[in-house]
Formats: structure tokens, sequence, C-alpha cells
């Protein structure tokens, strides 16, 4: 427990203002992913079909929409920021590592998709070290602990 205190005081001293406003864009960025997901009904038809498990990819499915958009949001707002990415980071795992090998890891159709994957965990790794940030509901929480 004394580590992850230390790294969340070093965070807190280091962190810049500017990537407040990068961890809103990922945010509603993951947010905007949730709603693409739950709307793309024939998508995931498609998997439950195709699959042995339909019930493991009925739960994963409806695992991947409630953490992206719960934690989309929760991100944006920064308010419990890193228990929201420790939801986020599997799913990104399996999308940067297991879904475009299958497809062609380096293929020229999906370079774009798994540059975005590989750009979004990398994100997401950065503000688990780095927290909420200043511009967050966590810290205005922290500054008015009775209201």
């Amino acid at each position: 427990m004394n580590t992850l205190s230390k790294i969340e005081h070093w965070a807190d001293a280091h962190h810049p203002q500017w990537i407040d406003f990068v961890r809103i864009i990922l945010g509603l960025f993951i947010l905007y992913k949730g709603i693409l997901f739950i709307s793309d009904t024939e998508a995931l038809l498609s998997i439950m079909k195709t699959a042995d498990l339909q019930f493991v990819n009925l739960g994963l499915a409806h695992y991947v929409a409630f953490a992206h958009l719960v934690g989309g949001i929760l991100i944006a707002m920064g308010l419990v920021t890193r228990f929201a990415i420790v939801f986020q980071i599997p799913i990104l795992l399996v999308a940067v590592f297991l879904v475009n090998t299958q497809q062609g890891f380096l293929s020229v159709t999906n370079n774009l998709e798994f540059g975005i994957s590989l750009i979004v965990l990398i994100l997401l790794i950065v503000f688990l070290v780095y927290g909420s940030g200043k511009f967050s509901v966590d810290n205005w929480m922290k500054k008015h602990p009775t209201w």
C-alpha cells in the first residue's frame, strides 16, 4: 500500500493540466465506442451465432458494453478514474492482441483500428498511473470532504 501511495503522490505532483483534457476526450471516445458497440446488433448476433459458448459471448458482450458506457462516463468526469480504467484495460488488451491478430495483425485494412486501439490502451495505462487530475470530480471531492 505504501508503494501505491508513493505513486499517487508522485503523479499528483507531476500532473500537467493539459493532460486532464486528454482524459476527458479519452472518456468520451470510450463512451462513443460503447454506443457504437451496442448499436451494431448485427455484428453482435454474428459473433454469438458462430461461437460454441453463446452464454459466455453474451456475458462478454454485456461486460464490454457496460464497461465502455459507464467507464467512459467515469473517466471523462474524473470520478474513480483508476477503478474505471482497471475494467477497460482487459477489453483493450483483447482488442489489440487477440482481435487484431485474428484479422491479420498488421494488415493494410486493419492498421487504423489497431493504431487507435493501441493508443487508447497506452492512454489508459498512463491515466492508471496519473489518476484523474485537477479538473475532476475526485479532486473536487478531496477539496470539499464535508460538502
